[in-house]
C-alpha cells in the first residue's frame, strides 16, 4: 500500500476500493429500476433493496479499509464519488418518474458539484479539508430521503418523500457552507494574512 497522499495504480486492487468500484458499477442497476417502476413513481421493494445494498458497500468500504490499514489516496478520492453517482443519479431518476419536485435535486446537485470544484482547487494549493462528521450525516439524510421516496406508497405518502428531500436540501446546503468556510480559513491561514 502506498502512502495516503499519493495515488498507486496498485491501490486500486485493494478489497476496500474494489468495492467503491463496485459500488460505481452497480448504480445504473439502481437507476434502471427506478425508471422501470415508472408506474408507481419509481417506488418499489427491489429500488429500497437495491439501494440498501449500494448504501450498506459504503459503510463496509470504509470500516474495511480502517480496520485493515488500506486507506488510500484513490479511496479518498472514489468514495465521494461513489456516493455522488449513486445519490444524485437516483435523485434524477425520481424526478424524471415525477416522484421528487426537481428544485431540491438542482440544490442537491449544484452543491455537490460547487463543494467538489473547490475542494480540488484548494487541493491544487495544497489545503486537504477532511470530510467533517456533518457531511457523513448529509449522505445518510441524502440516503434516507431517497429511501423514503423508493418505499412503495400505502396511501398517499407523496408529502413524506417532499420532507425528507427538503430536510436532505438543508444538511445539504448547511455542510456546502461549513466547506466553504473551513476552505476560506485554511486559505487565509495558508497565505498567511
Amino acid at each position: 500500500m502506498s502512502e495516503v497522499g499519493v495515488y498507486s495504480w496498485a491501490d486500486l486492487r485493494l478489497a476496500a476500493n474494489l468495492i467503491t468500484l463496485g459500488r460505481i458499477a452497480l448504480s445504473p442497476l439502481l437507476f434502471v429500476l427506478i425508471l422501470a417502476a415508472s408506474d408507481s413513481g419509481g417506488a418499489s421493494w427491489a429500488v429500497v433493496a437495491a439501494g440498501w445494498v449500494l448504501g450498506a458497500s459504503d459503510y463496509c468500504d470504509g470500516k474495511l479499509a480502517r480496520s485493515s490499514g488500506s486507506v488510500s489516496r484513490w479511496g479518498a478520492f472514489l468514495d465521494p464519488l461513489a456516493d455522488k453517482v449513486m445519490i444524485l443519479g437516483a435523485a434524477w431518476c425520481f424526478v424524471a418518474v415525477g416522484r421528487l419536485f426537481w428544485v431540491p435535486v438542482l440544490i442537491i446537485t449544484a452543491r455537490e458539484l460547487l463543494v467538489s470544484a473547490a475542494r480540488t482547487r484548494w487541493a491544487r494549493d495544497g489545503l486537504s479539508l477532511p470530510a467533517r462528521h456533518s457531511a457523513k450525516l448529509k449522505t445518510l439524510m441524502q440516503g434516507g430521503a431517497l429511501t423514503v421516496a423508493a418505499l412503495p406508497p400505502l396511501e398517499n405518502t407523496d408529502w413524506a418523500a417532499s420532507l425528507a428531500i427538503w430536510l436532505a436540501v438543508a444538511i445539504t446546503v448547511y455542510t456546502g457552507g461549513r466547506y466553504w468556510a473551513d476552505g476560506r480559513a485554511g486559505a487565509i491561514a495558508a497565505s498567511g494574512q
